[in-house]
């Protein structure tokens, strides 16, 4: 592990290393703040790197929050090996990665509130990990099912091209989805890009697909849940987010749809909300007061 030393007006973070049961070697990242009695999992989007959330971490930091945040098995500082032999799959990262992170927080800040953001795919993971009544609170951020046909317009108009074409293709001749190549998402495990591909065509998402024992499993989530969706979300859709958090169906959940005009931004789509810009905004008038 090692200490990252911050500026004079950021608060250090130091990078740690976890492994799972079932061998998953993970980078993590904590922004420990002194005398704080609450910590948050910062959990990213599909082929985001725990790198771009940084800031908001470090703001997180600054108001008195532990924040941890980790990249997924086959990504980023959890990536130790070529894509086309990384055999994990999206429910991996949550019976696997998400567990190991949840139970390090509890177990290295017992009796500290624990509190779960997750963006995109980030929130679609608490209903497949394990152990996640042992979180306080969650919030999930621009989180939906992912069904391309009720998918936002921007994203529809290329979803079939997508699913049917590019991803089967890129697969089958790379071993591997290469999405930075392609600006599509970011460079995915291939079992991960044909669990999500299977997914993503079912009007039901993951429990169409895998049955009922992930619907129990997303049923059985009883923590609150705050969702938050931004009207210009230009792949989650109302039905979306809808679609997704009724799969919770014992856990309190609570939405709020951000138009940006209502909070004097012009812009912030599906991947915007974690960049600086949003710190008066969006940070420090929505999401701190929901953590808070």
């Amino acid at each position: 592990m090692s200490s990252i030393q911050p500026t004079p007006t950021e608060a250090a973070y130091e990078e740690l290393a976890l492994t799972t049961a079932g061998g998953h070697r993970l980078g993590l990242r904590l922004f420990a703040a002194p005398e704080s009695s609450s910590v948050v999992i910062l959990a990213g989007a599909m082929g985001v790197s725990q790198r771009a959330y940084e800031r908001f971490a470090r703001f997180l930091s600054a108001e008195g929050f532990t924040v941890i945040t980790f990249d997924y098995f086959g990504s980023g500082a959890s990536l130790h090996s070529h894509l086309r032999d990384c055999p994990v799959s999206v429910t991996d990262w949550g019976t696997e990665d998400c567990a190991t992170v949840i139970a390090f927080a509890r177990q290295q800040f017992p009796g500290k509130r624990l509190q779960w953001m997750g963006h995109s795919v980030g929130g679609q993971l608490l209903g497949m990990t394990p152990n996640v009544n042992q979180l306080d609170h969650a919030i999930t951020i621009a989180c939906g099912s992912g069904y391309w046909w009720q998918n936002a317009a921007p994203t529809k108009r290329i979803a079939w091209l997508l699913w049917y074409l590019v991803a089967p293709v890129s697969l089958r001749f790379c071993g591997y989805f290469p999405g930075k190549r392609l600006n599509m998402v970011g460079d995915l495990p291939p079992n991960v890009m044909r669990q999500w591909r299977q997914w993503c065509l079912n009007p039901e998402y993951a429990v169409g697909v895998e049955g009922d024992a992930l619907r129990e499993q997303f049923a059985a989530v009883q923590i609150p849940i705050t969702a938050v969706a931004f009207t210009d979300d230009e792949m989650m859709s109302e039905a979306n987010t809808d679609s997704l958090h009724g799969f919770f169906a014992q856990a309190p959940v609570s939405m709020q749809r951000i138009n940006p005009a209502d909070i004097g931004e012009s812009r912030i789509g599906h991947l915007g909300w974690f960049r600086e810009q949003y710190r008066h905004s969006l940070w420090q008038g929505t999401l701190l007061p929901l953590l808070q």
